[in-house]
């Protein structure tokens, strides 16, 4: 079973009991994107952190930990209609997505149907379902992205971007 992550929501709650200081200004920057795909529209809302020189997974990031592909809080994404994603069909609506970063396997992806909450904050809500992607390797980005860089007709595929790691995760849509 994996590990909680919960060091954000400790920092959060120092931070709130005057431990630290809170800034005005998130340095995780907010961020939105939206495709459409024939008539499906999909929108991803997630706080994007930035690599400045750190090792990310298997440091900042733990191997085998369940973790939220973001910063501050849960990263969701919405479907305007039914969709399958990883080849698990999904209702429209609004779901949260987590993973868990493998050393030299699969990474687990896990769609959760509460996705208003806090960063550190899991297990919560319904898993809808648990699936297995391979990374892929790429040039450094040095701010975490998501993006379309495949959209046809009927799917497309987000990529999940940060540092050399990219995360895959094909949607189909129907007609």
């Amino acid at each position: 079973m994996p590990r909680l992550l919960l060091i954000p929501a400790m920092v959060t709650f120092a931070a709130a009991m005057g431990a630290l200081p809170v800034s005005s200004q998130q340095a995780s920057q907010h961020a939105v994107l939206t495709q459409t795909v024939y008539t499906t529209e999909i929108t991803l809302e997630y706080d994007r952190p930035v690599a400045r020189g750190r090792e990310l997974f298997g440091a900042l990031v733990e191997w085998d930990a369940i973790w939220t592909p973001g910063a501050n809080r849960a990263t969701w994404i919405d479907f305007s209609k039914p969709v399958t994603l990883e080849g698990h069909a999904l209702q429209r609506g609004r779901y949260a997505i987590w993973m868990v970063p493998k050393e030299n396997e699969p990474w687990e992806i896990i769609i959760v149907n509460e996705w208003d909450t806090d960063h550190g904050l899991f297990p919560f809500g319904e898993e809808v379902f648990r699936t297995m992607v391979s990374p892929e390797t790429g040039a450094h980005m040095e701010v975490l992205a998501y993006y379309f860089p495949v959209v046809g007709p009927e799917d497309a595929t987000l990529r999940f971007h940060w540092g050399t790691t990219i995360i895959p995760l094909r949607i189909e849509v129907g007609r």
